[in-house]
């Protein structure tokens, strides 16, 4: 059965990279490496993983990493540190907080 992973990254600049992959160490060894020029993170390196899931459904996988990307930077860190109750209030609309 083939897995699939979400990582979030944290960046040397503090911001956050989410992505996906079927091979998470050799992924982050892409990112740490420089191997895309191009990419996000090549400039922000070294980088740091800071959460990872493995999914066995690429569906399930690619919806988690879109619902991470639209989240706000305290968000993302109410999730990677497990603080589901600061989690569920920064999931109100943001005038409601």
């Amino acid at each position: 059965m083939k897995s699939y992973y979400v990582y979030i990254l944290l960046c040397n600049d503090g911001s956050y990279y989410t992505g996906v992959t079927n091979n998470l160490d050799e992924r982050l060894a892409q990112h740490n490496s420089g191997y895309a020029v191009s990419s996000y993170t090549f400039k922000r390196r070294p980088l740091t993983l800071k959460f990872s899931q493995q999914f066995h459904d690429i569906n399930q996988a690619i919806a988690l990493e879109k619902q991470i990307k639209g989240w706000s930077r305290k968000k993302k860190e109410a999730f990677i540190s497990e603080q589901w109750e600061l989690l569920k209030l920064f999931s109100k609309s943001r005038t409601q907080i």
